[in-house]
């Protein structure tokens, strides 16, 4: 091992004693361990987070460290959310929704600033509201916009569907908000909803004490740029989109549209209302699903529960796995198969 003072680290390969904050040993280039700012502890040379407090440490710079560990009210702003924070960008798939003001100008002319703020304010938390209902991420308030990040920081199997819901959701709060905002101040408000879905890389973005956890790709510019395009009241996704909730919700296509900035043509479609598919295996059955190969054991067990759950004795079965290996398929069949019971079963498609 490497042991190393307040001062110097000394690397056991060669002996040679090293100013704090490097990182490989300036005589034999052998890497050096990575000292927590936050508590002092000595972590192996690749190590990501702290070993002893759980302090993200490999995305600090040497200066960044040093001052760290040197400030005591820099480490006691070392929460646990800012830690992870400065963790390394990663890649992700997201739907990326922007929401934006019809006439917001026009509203600011006729309004009072305190009462254009309030107005603003119930706007955006009919959106919060609709938005953790779904467990999407507001990433900004761009003035009388909102960003919102479905995918990130918690990522779903449905967020696309999760997205476009969400989009159907804030048009009719604010729907049923214009009422009051009519009765005190004489306004209603109008909004134009633009979704895109496609790989993006989040992360830290900022400085100078403002930090930001930002997507950065096309998405987002193109998710701005279909938003812009909205007539207003609608919700309008691309094609990305429409391909991952195709049959689950009512899509009238809008044909192809080029953005600004952009040399692609996108394929756009206005998403009015869902469908009567509870889940993705209604639309995908509708066309004929591949039967399962392989998994008769399993079938034959569920089957067997259910059975005994018919005559009085109540089982509960719990299906779990690596994603993508058929679990929703496998309910699915069982459920095919106890179609023509007089039974009834209550499911819910997350």
């Amino acid at each position: 091992s490497r042991v190393r003072n307040q001062s110097y680290m000394t690397c056991s390969e060669c002996g040679f004693e090293n100013p704090a904050g490097m990182r490989f040993c300036g005589e034999c280039g052998a890497r050096l361990p990575t000292r927590c700012p936050v508590c002092g502890f000595d972590n192996p040379p690749r190590a990501k987070f702290c070993g002893g407090c759980g302090t993200a440490v490999a995305a600090r710079t040497p200066s960044e460290a040093s001052e760290a560990a040197g400030d005591p009210k820099s480490r006691e702003s070392l929460t646990p959310q800012t830690q992870l924070a400065t963790a390394v960008a990663e890649r992700r798939q997201l739907t990326i929704m922007f929401c934006d003001l019809v006439g917001s100008t026009r509203l600011s002319g006729r309004l009072d600033a305190e009462d254009l703020r309030e107005v603003i304010r119930a706007y955006q938390a009919a959106c919060e509201k609709v938005t953790r209902r779904y467990e999407g991420h507001i990433a900004q308030y761009l003035g009388d916009g909102v960003l919102v990040y479905f995918g990130y920081p918690q990522a779903h199997e449905d967020d696309a569907q999760r997205a476009v819901r969400a989009g159907l959701g804030i048009l009719e709060a604010v729907t049923q908000l214009n009422p009051t905002l009519r009765e005190q101040w004489g306004v209603e408000l109008s909004l134009r909803i633009g979704l895109h879905t496609g790989l993006v890389v989040v992360g830290d973005i900022g400085g100078e004490g403002r930090h930001e956890q930002l997507a950065l790709g096309d998405v987002p510019n193109i998710a701005a740029r279909v938003q812009a395009v909205a007539d207003p009241d609608t919700v309008v996704i691309t094609d990305a989109t429409h391909r991952l909730v195709e049959g689950l919700f009512d899509c009238r296509e809008l044909g192809p549209h080029t953005p600004t900035g952009t040399t692609h043509p996108v394929g756009l479609f206005e998403a009015t209302h869902e469908s009567g598919a509870r889940n993705r295996f209604d639309v995908v059955s509708a066309a004929g699903l591949a039967p399962l190969v392989g998994r008769e054991p399993e079938i034959s067990l569920l089957l067997e529960r259910w059975q005994q759950a018919r005559e009085g004795m109540g089982r509960v079965a719990l299906i779990g796995g690596e994603a993508g290996i058929g679990k929703s398929h496998l309910v699915w069949t069982l459920q095919q198969h106890v179609a023509e019971d007089a039974q009834a079963w209550l499911t819910e498609w997350r």
